[in-house]
């Protein structure tokens, strides 16, 4: 059931990388803005793109809330 859960959520972001998405929402939005949003204390204390790929590739919940956030970003 999982691989179906997961399959199914990912085909909007299929070719794009998790650096890719950091990247452009800390360049669009802003690191405060982005910690508004997904409160994790890689986005509020000391943010970089480094840590944060680093936090985020461990903490599958906070990865998933930065896409959803990385995708209503981009619909707009």
């Amino acid at each position: 059931m999982d691989t179906i859960k997961k399959s199914a959520s990912r085909p909007a972001l299929e070719g794009i990388t998790l650096e890719t998405i950091i990247t452009e929402l800390s360049e669009n939005m802003g690191w405060e803005a982005m910690a508004a949003i997904v409160p994790i204390r890689c986005f509020t204390h000391d943010p970089s793109i480094k840590s944060s790929l680093k936090f985020l590739r461990k903490t599958p919940w906070a990865r998933t809330k930065v896409e959803q956030l990385y995708l209503q970003q981009v619909r707009f």
